[in-house]
């Protein structure tokens, strides 16, 4: 590719801030108000406009468990943002705390007010474009929104962009995918009104672990070439509308433009195949459904890793392992979805993603340490989110909704002590910051 040379340019230069959180999914709406709580003057930044991430404009539709079959382990911000949307769900049952399904309008309204009462302020429409570093700090942010290019300094940056943009344009050391650089696939979700509830609830039975399910029947279809396995997660996220994260799109990086714009065509289009299959194969719930809504993001499940002070390991997660820095538990499953070259095993039922290592028993879970937050070779840059440092499979387990609002809300948290160090991410005293954690309500047994 050829390259072009910026013209030297002076920009307008915003440096009031405390803490700048980059990314407004879970971990940084979870992290701007921890952030703010505590004091530091807060901005989140957020190349959308809405906050949320996967289970808003992302339209999962449902919240991966909360709970370690025992207790809710998720607490504080992230128990908070549970609670408050399941309220506003009269069908679902208060008692119920694993794959909650998820009303995305009513998450939109609980993420807006939670970070603006915390005092954070709020940067919609606007992306990271560069980051520039001096004397060996993350120095400046260079954004970019309709007011065109914009610079953004603070003390500290918490990196909640999903694929450690910020960590990576800064210098940090990060890892992608497998040894072979290969990705998990990606799923487009989608949302179907008009369905028959009452069907659905009483004879209909898609997702594929279920006795008589023809999910493997529609990926063999010839008729619908776009769905090539039998992923088919779905759940009633309101009177006659059923939210689905199905099907899978390989070779999407997130990263790459390119890959996702393709992908964002090919999924619209599978959607609409979903949607054909199902009347055809479930006629009684879904012969009069409507395709209303396919996600304006792509569902991504990982991209880069940073490479922190440590790499939580998959032996980290089969010993249930506790560490004394640790600042939230984790007891999710690894969930590595399976890859191109295993669809067909898949439709035999002889590999899913779920079924590559043991589940934990109840009560069981293992540590996140707060040096799995800090990036090597940066000192003013904190991360939260899918790329935490930890290997490939492990990211499998750490990746979901609900241990990402606990991280962020640690992150946040870290970052707030931090300002008084000039941003040193690394002077942060951590039995102090689990204390503040456990204060506000964490798991930290």
């Amino acid at each position: 590719m050829k390259s072009y040379t910026l013209k030297e340019r002076e920009l307008p230069l915003d440096d009031s801030w405390d803490v700048i959180v980059v990314g407004g999914g879970p971990a940084g709406c979870t992290a701007a108000t921890a952030a703010a709580r505590d004091g530091a003057k807060t901005l989140l930044v957020e190349a959308t406009c809405t906050l949320g991430g996967m289970g808003t404009m992302g339209l999962v539709p449902a919240w991966c468990p909360f709970s370690d079959h025992e207790k809710i382990v998720y607490r504080g911000l992230a128990q908070r943002v549970l609670e408050a949307t399941r309220s506003a769900m009269p069908h679902l049952s208060e008692k119920n705390v694993d794959w909650v399904p998820i009303d995305p309008e009513r998450l939109k309204r609980v993420y807006d007010d939670m970070v603006t009462e915390s005092g954070a302020s709020i940067l919609f429409g606007t992306m990271l474009a560069a980051v520039e570093t001096k004397d060996g700090r993350t120095d400046t942010l260079i954004v970019t929104n309709k007011s065109g290019l914009t610079a953004l300094r603070a003390k500290v940056y918490v990196d909640c962009t999903g694929d450690a943009d910020l960590a990576a344009w800064a210098g940090a050391e990060t890892v992608k995918g497998d040894d072979h650089g290969d990705l998990q696939p990606a799923t487009h979700c989608f949302i179907l009104a008009n369905v028959d509830t009452y069907a659905y609830t009483t004879t209909s039975c898609l997702h594929r672990l279920k006795p008589g399910s023809p999910a493997v029947d529609i990926a063999r279809d010839e008729k619908y070439p776009l769905i090539r396995d039998t992923h088919i997660c779905n759940s009633l996220i309101g009177p006659g509308t059923v939210g689905f994260n199905a099907g899978h799109l390989w070779q999407v990086d997130n990263t790459d433009p390119v890959s996702v714009s393709k992908a964002m065509v090919d999924g619209r289009r599978q959607a609409a195949q979903f949607r054909d299959a199902f009347a055809e194969y479930d006629p009684r719930a879904f012969g009069d459904a409507f395709l209303v809504a396919t996600a304006p993001l792509m569902g991504i499940r990982e991209t880069r890793r940073i490479v922190g002070e440590y790499v939580l390991t998959i032996d980290d997660y089969l010993a249930r392992r506790t560490f004394p820095d640790e600042i939230c538990r984790n007891s999710y499953h690894v969930d590595v979805h399976h890859s191109a070259n295993e669809i067909e095993k898949n439709i035999r039922g002889e590999v899913h993603g779920m079924g590559r290592y043991e589940h934990y028993g109840p009560g069981e879970s293992h540590g996140i340490p707060y040096r799995c937050l800090v990036p090597k070779g940066l000192s003013n840059v904190l991360v939260a989110g899918r790329s935490i440092s930890t290997d490939r499979d492990t990211q499998g387990s750490t990746r979901v909704m609900p241990v990402c609002l606990a991280m962020g809300e640690a992150a946040g948290a870290a970052a707030a002590m931090s300002v008084e160090t000039k941003g040193d991410v690394r002077s942060v005293d951590v039995e102090t910051l689990r204390a503040r954690l456990r204060d506000a309500g964490a798991y930290l047994p």
